[in-house]
């Protein structure tokens, strides 16, 4: 598809928070990161949100949110220039990977035409057709990312949006496929619970720098309901749906908007810790990405619990809004290059 050497790929997200698109430029020969470019934003409307989250779990029925998604992101990308190929994950309405199924809203064959570049995609469904969970699929790209910064030690990403996921990382190894390299999978729900339950209750549609939690006191005996659900003890590889712990709303029902907020939040954070229970080492360091890690509350949880320092990815030089979208730029190249984004250790 491209000549050999370093190439520069725009990649797009649009994630189960569904607050926007995020797109990002790299570049990278498909196994270094050698240059992290121009990035931008696009947030979708209240009433393209409402669009969205009505598809929201549907197969069929969804063209209305998958018109949204490629305007959306044409939009976006067309303010890029210097690029030679797309990353687009599209949009996830629903992902059934015990089924098999994945459905991301948007077609790559739309943006490639609007665009004029090769655009990469099908991502997810590709990994499942290959008995993969599809899911989560920046782990090779936080190996390169470990290798970018120097990192000597086994260390860990956090990635909290809808959904929270976890990359285990030893950089000492050469490839991001050698066993023993990576581990990687979904810890459990991320914001997604916490911003259906503030959108619910009418007082936000997120909770704002943690404030509402803040003013209140962990339901330890609803907590701990809710972490007995077996997803948690399952081993990885294991992915999750962004609906997958919906009855979680039945459970908190009861509770005030402060303590409801403080449970849900504490919910994210022990499945979290539980999660890093997995990890082949100790991580010496937890770096956290996407909408969580500015939840002061979240980070507060995280480093009371966490067996190692816990810091926003920024402190190591990183964008945590535009990982993910720099992640899909990365995995065009290797996808270019023929080679994989994904191994037994991170989506089965």
């Amino acid at each position: 598809m491209l000549g050999s050497g370093p190439v520069w790929a725009l990649g797009a997200m649009s994630g189960t928070s569904l607050d926007g698109v995020d797109a990002a430029m790299v570049l990278s020969d498909g196994g270094k990161i050698l240059e992290f470019g121009p990035s931008a934003y696009c947030s979708y409307s209240t009433a393209e949100k409402k669009v969205l989250r009505k598809a929201l779990g549907k197969w069929q029925g969804a063209d209305n949110a998958a018109a949204l998604v490629e305007t959306k992101h044409v939009e976006l990308l067309s303010r890029f220039q210097g690029y030679d190929l797309i990353g687009f994950h599209g949009q996830t309405l629903s992902h059934r990977p015990a089924a098999g199924q994945t459905y991301q809203a948007g077609n790559g064959a739309v943006l490639a035409q609007a665009l004029q570049r090769p655009v990469v995609w099908g991502f997810r469904s590709a990994d499942m057709e290959l008995g993969g969970q599809g899911a989560p699929l920046a782990p090779f790209f936080h190996f390169a990312v470990a290798k970018w910064f120097g990192a000597k030690e086994p260390i860990a990403f956090l990635n909290i949006g809808g959904v929270a996921n976890l990359t285990y990382v030893d950089s000492a190894y050469s490839d991001p496929a050698d066993v023993g390299a990576l581990l990687a999978f979904d810890t459990g729900p991320g914001n997604a619970q916490i911003n259906d339950f503030m959108q619910a209750r009418g007082v936000g549609e997120i909770d704002e720098d943690g404030k509402l939690a803040a003013q209140g006191q962990v339901d330890d005996a609803i907590l701990s309901q809710i972490l007995r659900s077996g997803y948690f003890n399952v081993m990885p590889p294991k992915s999750l749906d962004r609906n997958d712990f919906s009855e979680i709303s039945t459970q908190v029902a009861k509770l005030s908007d402060a303590v409801g907020a403080a449970t849900l939040t504490a919910v994210t954070v022990q499945a979290v810790l539980m999660g890093l229970q997995h990890c082949p080492k100790p991580p010496t360091r937890l770096l956290v990405t996407g909408g969580g890690r500015k939840n002061p509350v979240i980070m507060a949880m995280l480093s009371a619990g966490s067996p190692c320092p816990v810091d926003p990815v920024e402190a190591a030089g990183l964008d945590g809004d535009m990982l993910e979208a720099q992640a899909f730029a990365y995995l065009a190249v290797r996808v270019a290059r023929g080679l994989p984004t994904s191994c037994p250790s991170t989506t089965g």
